[in-house]
């Protein structure tokens, strides 16, 4: 079995230190300080409960790795559709290719019954490569819940539960997914296939869209913003309006917004989001993939997202004006 991990940053190193120390042949493809630094010293997981040092095959040429079992995909959002030259070596007649990206999947509306079945997400797949450059026939999705960063060049520290939800765009309790499934669960991450994979995604959304934009904003880690009492109520607005495009949409998110909230000032409180993080560190934040999509839609299912569409033009001129706009 040959997994190749495109990214391999907060949540691709965590996945590639994992799968590697497991015995799973994985190749992670990197560039920059993080490859030199993976290359010459390996990579090092730091977690609550321990620190190793993993040589798994890094390399910046996917052509060099030939095709692949899995190819997972764990990059930012918006650089995905730039890769898609790049992956085709990747690509055999069986590869499956798993998302493990923030926000809308590309392949949101591939096989799901009704009006928009096959309609494309623009914010996320603005001129259709992911979808022309993989095929939808090839992907399946995956949510991951994995508190993660890159502290410095070859060094991944992670904290919380590490779960993943895996999932088919059909819903299907498909071999393919079950064998990814397995192959992540022996690793040490907690990993389920489920069968309604995209109510799981707007639960991810949940989050993703009330605390990554806003922390940018604010500055605040996601415990500075669900304890500042006013804070907490644009949050449950953005959660609200998020739940009534699911709803719009077919689907059923199965966690209220009391327990989102409750479960962040409970358990990741410290943790600085993903577009925080991006931010500090000068690097293009995720904006259109993560609370763009969701606005785009919102206007799609007639739903109006009053909320959402400030911050995002408030987020937008933030990272427009600091250079990190995509």
């Amino acid at each position: 079995m040959k997994i190749a991990i495109y990214g391999a940053g907060a949540i691709g190193g965590n996945l590639g230190a994992l799968l590697s120390r497991s015995g799973v042949d994985a190749s992670l493809i990197a560039r920059g300080a993080h490859l030199e630094a993976m290359r010459a010293n390996g990579l090092k997981l730091i977690t609550a409960t321990e620190e190793f040092v993993t040589h798994p095959n890094v390399t910046d040429d996917p052509a060099s790795l030939g095709p692949q079992d899995y190819v997972v995909i764990s990059l930012k959002s918006h650089q995905a559709p730039g890769i898609m030259d790049d992956i085709q070596p990747l690509l055999g007649p069986n590869t499956t290719v798993v998302n493990a990206m923030n926000g809308i999947p590309w392949w949101y509306f591939h096989k799901l019954p009704g009006p928009w079945e096959g309609h494309r997400v623009k914010s996320v797949d603005p001129d259709n490569r992911q979808w022309d450059g993989i095929g939808p026939d090839r992907a399946i999705g995956c949510i991951t819940y994995v508190a993660s960063e890159v502290i410095e060049p070859g060094v991944v520290k992670s904290g919380g539960q590490f779960r993943y939800f895996i999932g088919e765009p059909d819903g299907s309790m498909s071999e393919r997914g079950q064998t990814f499934r397995d192959i992540v669960d022996a690793s040490g991450i907690t990993a389920e296939l489920r069968p309604k994979l995209r109510d799981d995604i707007w639960v991810k959304l949940m989050g993703n869209v009330a605390y990554n934009p806003s922390s940018a904003l604010t500055l605040g880690t996601v415990g500075d913003m669900v304890n500042h009492p006013g804070m907490e109520v644009v949050l449950r607005n953005l959660m609200t309006e998020v739940i009534s495009v699911a709803h719009a949409l077919g689907c059923e998110p199965n966690v209220s917004i009391d327990e989102r909230i409750e479960t962040t000032r409970t358990g990741t409180g410290s943790h600085k989001t993903s577009m925080l993080q991006d931010l500090e560190r000068n690097r293009q934040m995720e904006v259109r993939p993560i609370i763009g999509a969701v606005s785009e839609l919102g206007k799609l299912a007639g739903v109006e997202t009053p909320t959402i569409d400030t911050v995002l033009a408030l987020v937008s001129l933030r990272a427009d004006k600091s250079g990190l706009l995509p």
